[in-house]
């Protein structure tokens, strides 16, 4: 499955990378404020459903743009759903900003088994299996070492409008002021997956959807960190809220933001 995974995410790198060629001409179409789908972000979404759906036609599909497919008729909760964001950072693509990432999860009975991010700008490939560690191009990942906040590199997902989250936006800035920064890279998917590679020391965000979680949450525990919503507990996925960060740091952020 991770293998079928993998060639489902370089299949869509490819047609982005084509497509970053001639930027220029994309289609942009505005879903809401601050949120855009291009011709890109369908395709690649199309073609990764299609090498799932060839390999396992009895899999279901959540996915960014599509929405649930292939999901039992009576309403039951399917055994096996695929968790797929074709295009995570559309907004840094639109713009020539080579920063984005391909997030694909398998998720078995709700629980992520096998997680694959790639990233075709730099040509990584982040691979996750439950129990079996995480991998960078079959080099094995951990999380950072560093203890203290004042020493730590961060990632943020801010609330779009401080009118709806004021007293997060006032947590959030006191944890840039103590930390040793904040990154808000415009892709929530690899900023967990730089905690995972121990590249950041922690990430928290807000205002989430599943196929962002859903692939780099698993990398972030198989590469040793931890995990939850912003009160330690582990309704993140419905929620839309996470922290992500090395086992150290982890509880200090928590401090921060709940």
């Amino acid at each position: 499955m991770l293998n079928t995974a993998v060639k489902a995410a370089r299949r869509a790198g490819n047609i982005i990378n084509r497509a970053s060629l001639d930027a220029q001409r994309l289609q942009i179409t505005a879903k809401g404020a601050k949120d855009f789908v291009t011709e890109v972000d369908l395709a690649c979404e199309q073609a990764i459903i299609d090498v799932l759906h060839e390999a396992y036609p009895q899999h279901a599909f959540l996915a960014e743009e599509s929405g649930r497919v292939h999901h039992p008729a009576n309403g039951s909760e399917p055994e096996f759903e695929w968790v797929i964001d074709p295009l995570d950072g559309t907004t840094n693509f639109i713009h020539g900003m080579p920063i984005y990432a391909i997030s694909i999860a398998l998720r078995q009975r709700g629980q992520s088994m096998h997680a694959v991010v790639y990233d075709p700008n730099r040509n990584e490939l982040f691979t996750a299996s439950r129990g079996g560690g995480a991998f960078v191009n079959d080099r094995r990942m951990r999380v950072s070492g560093r203890l203290q906040i004042h020493d730590t590199l961060l990632g943020a997902r801010w609330p779009n409008s401080g009118d709806v989250h004021p007293q997060l936006v006032e947590r959030f800035g006191r944890l840039a002021a103590d930390s040793a920064g904040i990154r808000r890279t415009g892709s929530s998917v690899l900023d967990m997956v730089y905690v995972a590679a121990g590249r950041l020391d922690g990430f928290c965000g807000v205002e989430l959807k599943p196929w962002d979680m859903a692939a780099a949450s698993l990398l972030v525990i198989e590469a040793g960190g931890l995990v939850s919503d912003f009160f330690g507990e582990q309704d993140w996925m419905s929620s839309g809220s996470v922290v992500a960060a090395s086992p150290k740091v982890f509880p200090k952020i928590l401090q921060y933001v709940s």
